[in-house]
């Protein structure tokens, strides 16, 4: 991981003078989904790295649920202290379009992250994204299949009906399902929500397999999801008969790869993106980098980063798939 590498970073950068250090620190908040989400711990710790080397200041905050509104106040009150950068993961694509334009107008810049206002970029400055999310959808959804021997029925447990990146993801598991003839035999028979918490994606996952008796596959593209649906497979000792996979974290899923529950999942770096993130938000703040669509700057540990169409940047080319083989590599 990226913190084995911290003190040689804080070496070259002090002994090459380090222009980050002669800048007013960076103050920069991150805004999570909901507070209780371990997926965001790995991800707050890249932010909070990165500024022990960097010319920043990081604070983490977040609503209690994931509520298309939820995180609203805390935006505001960001914008009322006059942080430098609001970084997001946003819980809707269209209901802080308002609240981001107001930061914005006070010179704020707006970073999403691991998640963007699809259809709305232009109320944001740039995305952080994990991987290539226009691949998420088809890579779950083979997945699954190679799972299931490309038959029979499968279900999707996701997060809220507003997850911006989840919806955009469950789209494409549509679209590869309906136009691939390699998954003719595929059946989706439903979509869930959970809303990020672990009971009600519990209880979703117990209500598919009550409704759907022949259920081959669950794709939950959510790591609380995918936690939830594996305990509850684990549990009843089908994993035999039903396949969990989706997107998880490899500190919460190797118990259930190491008992056979779960075969394989998917998933990135979310310490990458914080990371990632604060480099890239005190680089913007500073003028040594730009959001412009070809631009590239510099990340320790991760190289030079492009600026792609829509003004977004990927932490990673594709989705890291886990299984026995390989769980024991990841601690995040």
């Amino acid at each position: 991981m990226l913190k084995s590498s911290l003190l040689a970073i804080t070496a070259a950068l002090m002994l090459t003078g380090g222009a980050a250090y002669a800048q007013d620190k960076t103050e920069i908040v991150f805004v999570g989904k909901n507070t209780g989400n371990p997926y965001f711990d790995s991800l707050t710790q890249g932010f909070v790295d990165a500024c022990q080397v960097i010319a920043c200041n990081f604070e983490f905050v977040a609503p209690a649920t994931a509520e298309a509104t939820s995180q609203i106040p805390f935006i505001e009150a960001q914008i009322q202290r006059g942080v430098d950068v609001i970084a997001i993961s946003p819980n809707s694509p269209d209901a802080l379009n308002q609240v981001f334009d107001s930061a914005r107008e006070k010179g704020i810049i707006i970073l999403t992250v691991n998640g963007d206002i699809t259809g709305n970029e232009e109320h944001r400055d740039a995305t952080i994204l994990p991987t290539d999310f226009t691949k998420v959808g088809a890579d779950q959804v083979e997945m699954v299949g190679s799972l299931i021997g490309y038959q029979g029925e499968i279900a999707i447990l996701s997060a809220t009906t507003e997850a911006p990146d989840q919806n955009f993801w469950i789209e494409g598991m549509n679209e590869t399902l309906a136009n691939d003839s390699k998954y003719a035999n595929m059946s989706l028979v439903a979509t869930v929500y959970g809303d990020d918490q672990p009971e009600k994606s519990t209880t979703e996952m117990e209500a598919l397999l009550a409704n759907y008796p022949d259920l081959k596959g669950v794709i939950a593209p959510t790591t609380v999801g995918i936690a939830a649906a594996a305990q509850v497979v684990q549990s009843r000792g089908i994993a035999d008969q039903v396949k969990v996979t989706g997107l998880g974290l490899p500190s919460e899923m190797r118990d259930f790869v190491k008992d056979g529950t779960v075969e394989a999942f998917q998933l990135w770096s979310p310490y990458n993106e914080g990371w990632l993130a604060a480099h890239f938000a005190v680089d913007l703040k500073n003028g040594n980098a730009t959001t412009d669509v070809g631009s590239t700057f510099e990340v320790p540990n991760l190289g030079t980063i492009t600026i792609n169409e829509g003004h977004s940047i990927n932490t990673q080319s594709a989705l890291t798939t886990f299984n026995a083989s390989n769980i024991d590599e990841f601690n995040f």
